[in-house]
């Protein structure tokens, strides 16, 4: 498979897309978001035939599975996005020189965006909507299993291109083959930024692979820990929200860590769990008091390896600890710099928590399954980093501009 004739297609379209006003961006990502509900059948459709594929007691099943309300909601992010102020051409420094010259450093688009991601269909509406917006052309690698989800979403997208005379190229499927993976990771020149979502298998491969640009989206294993001054009505609620909302997606909770002084409490903090029979695999102590408390079905002792696991599943480890420096010691060694939270009424220990925790998103008496770009405020998100060179936790419009300095002078020359 030769791709290049592909990859030159959507550079030259992408010089096409900052001579957009915004105004035009907004009017097609709002056709594109009406579209969706027009012809959610189309959608749903390919869909349905894509999750006849996969096992339906598969944790990845809720990731690929779209619905209607899941359609609403991805429009109406399309809409949130367009509704935002536009990431372009806002000056960051100015300054005028001795010399007289005259320097402004603008926001500017990437270029071309390379995403590569696994079964989750509504990803593709979502990095459209973003890269249109912030003027990046985007080329997409989806996973096999949701190959004809994502046909169905680019198709209609190109109706709308189209209708509005602009070239289609800008959004570009690839196969979903392995081979098409590995010429997207060796784009140079064509390519100016890929960003990989999905499990640490692909995040991993993508960025020991990788010739071009890579921003790293980590997996996502999340702490929630309840200090000896949590509240357990808060704490019940915050831990069953977390885990259960979504058990598929990254900033699903997978191990709950309790202070000692607050074992006792555990039955009650976890029995909202059992309404979706979640499977706890608890330490030694959390173990002994959970026995008789919670079904025996559900209940596991942990292993070594039931910390540092990102579940997707209805599936939560336990840790007992004596202290705030314990808790933390357990994030530092099993997280994976995603999003941690503590539930504490205590304002000393929450800051600690805080300023001390190193992750990408930090919460206090609130659960991780906020850290999402619509949550933020941001439209939509084009990934989550967990990395620190560059953008950090949701990565919306801002966070894929570049910027370049514009100097004007007067006829100076160097000396």
């Amino acid at each position: 498979m030769q791709l290049t004739e592909t990859f030159s297609r959507v550079k030259e379209a992408s010089k096409t897309l900052p001579l957009l006003s915004d105004q035009q961006r907004n009017d097609i990502l709002n056709a594109v978001a009406d579209a969706i509900i027009d012809f959610k059948e189309r959608i749903l459709a390919a869909n349905d035939k894509d999750l006849a594929k996969m096992d339906a007691k598969s944790p990845l099943y809720d990731r690929l599975q779209l619905t209607s309300q899941r359609l609403d909601a991805i429009a109406a992010d399309m809409r949130n996005v367009a509704a935002l102020p536009s990431p372009l051409g806002h000056v960051s420094k100015e300054k005028t020189r001795p010399n007289g010259l005259r320097l402004h450093r603008i926001s500017v688009p990437f270029g071309v965006i390379g995403m590569i991601y696994e079964a989750r269909p509504n990803v593709t509406f979502d990095v459209f909507a973003l890269c249109f917006k912030s003027g990046n052309a985007c080329i997409l690698k989806g996973g096999s299993d949701a190959d004809l989800s994502n046909q169905a979403s680019v198709e209609l997208i190109h109706e709308v291109l189209q209708r509005y005379d602009i070239n289609p190229d800008v959004v570009t499927l690839l196969p979903a083959t392995h081979e098409a993976t590995a010429e997207l990771l060796n784009a140079v020149g064509y390519v100016d930024l890929c960003i990989p979502r999905g499990g640490r298998r692909l995040i991993d491969f993508v960025r020991d692979t990788a010739r071009i640009p890579v921003i790293e989206t980590g997996a996502g294993v999340v702490n929630t820990f309840f200090d000896k001054d949590g509240d357990i009505e808060k704490g019940r609620n915050i831990v069953c929200n977390a885990k259960t909302r979504r058990p598929s997606v990254c900033n699903a909770l997978d191990c709950l860590i309790i202070h000692e002084n607050r074992l006792g409490d555990l039955p009650q903090l976890v029995a909202p769990l059992l309404d979706h029979k979640v499977t706890l695999y608890a330490d030694g102590p959390a173990y002994q008091l959970l026995k008789g408390n919670y079904p025996e079905i559900l209940l596991k002792p942990a292993t070594i390896e039931s910390y540092g696991t990102e579940f997707m599943d209805y599936k939560m480890s336990i840790r007992t600890v004596s202290s705030l420096q314990e808790a933390m010691q357990h994030i530092d060694e099993y997280g994976s710099g995603h999003s941690e939270s503590i539930v504490t009424e205590n304002q000393e220990t929450a800051e600690r928590f805080l300023q001390s925790v190193d992750a990408a998103c930090v919460y206090w008496n609130a659960p991780t399954s906020f850290t999402d770009g619509a949550q933020f405020g941001l439209g939509a998100e084009i990934g989550i980093s967990t990395q620190k060179l560059g953008p950090r936790g949701p990565m919306a419009l801002e966070e894929i501009t570049t910027y370049k300095w514009i100097i004007q002078g007067n006829g100076q020359i160097r000396k």
